[in-house]
């Protein structure tokens, strides 16, 4: 297995994207999970412009696990329209793609 997925989201306190960190990982849906530092969003919402305050997550997932993955994110996601975001990684180091890939069989 030489390549990796990155799934990606962003929500509203940093106690529910460490809950989705901790969960996605325990569950193998990903072999790691990011909590990044605070961001603010500025997006369309039901007609008028917003702004908040959110935490990013970044999962490391293999290409066959990122379904799986969406499913857990969307599950315990807060939002009624989550972002979510799927990237293929097409190259990196090898290594790292093997570990990622031994730790998210279920």
């Amino acid at each position: 297995m030489d390549q990796i997925s990155v799934v990606t989201t962003v929500v509203d306190a940093r106690s529910v994207a460490d809950v989705l960190a901790a969960a996605a990982v325990a569950g193998r849906f990903a072999a790691c999970a990011q909590v990044g530092g605070q961001v603010d969003s500025t997006y369309w919402w039901r007609s008028t412009v917003e702004t908040s305050t959110e935490w990013s997550v970044q999962f490391k997932t293999a290409p066959d696990r990122v379904a799986a993955l969406v499913d857990q994110i969307r599950v315990g996601h807060p939002y009624e329209v989550p972002e979510i975001l799927v990237t293929r990684v097409e190259s990196g180091d090898p290594g790292y793609a093997a570990w990622v890939y031994e730790h998210t069989r279920p």
